[in-house]
C-alpha cells in the first residue's frame, strides 16, 4: 500500500492567481476526483477505522497496491470528508474506493462487487492487476 504523506498531499494551497483557495466544498470535491484519478486504485479512509482497515486489506490480498489517503492525518481531510459524504448520497464517508479514477463506493459496494466477482476485472482494466 501507498500512503500519501500528508503535507506534500496537498501540495500548494494556491490557486493560479496566488489568491488563498477557499474550503468550499467544490474545492474539497475538485481534490477527491483529482487525487481518486491520480492511481488506478484509491482508498480514503481513516487510520482508526475498523471498515477501513478491512478494506485495504481486502485489496492487498487481492495483490493490487492502492493509494490510501488517511482523512484524519491529511490537514483538510475533515472537508474532504464531508465531500464524500455528500458524493456518497450523505452516507458515512469512509471507506470510499475509487478504481481507475471511477467512485466504486463504499464498503457494501466494495463487498458485493467482490462477492459477485465483477471487482477483478474492474481491477484488471485498470492495470491494478496483471492476472
Amino acid at each position: 500500500m501507498q500512503y500519501q504523506e500528508s503535507e506534500s498531499s496537498w501540495g500548494n494551497h494556491h490557486n493560479r492567481k496566488g489568491r488563498r483557495r477557499s474550503s468550499s466544498s467544490s474545492d474539497s470535491l475538485e481534490r477527491v476526483v483529482r487525487l481518486a484519478s491520480g492511481s488506478a486504485v484509491v482508498i480514503f479512509s481513516s487510520s482508526s477505522c475498523c471498515m477501513c482497515h478491512a478494506i485495504k486489506r481486502l485489496f492487498c490480498d487481492l495483490g493490487v497496491s492502492p493509494m490510501v489517503y488517511e482523512l484524519d492525518q491529511e490537514p483538510k481531510g475533515k472537508e474532504m470528508e464531508r465531500a464524500l459524504s455528500k458524493l456518497l448520497g450523505n452516507s458515512p464517508a469512509v471507506p470510499v474506493v475509487f478504481v481507475g479514477g471511477k467512485l466504486i463506493g463504499a464498503m457494501d459496494r466494495v463487498m458485493a462487487s467482490h462477492i459477485n466477482g465483477s471487482l477483478v476485472p474492474l481491477l484488471r482494466d485498470a492495470g491494478a492487476l496483471w492476472l
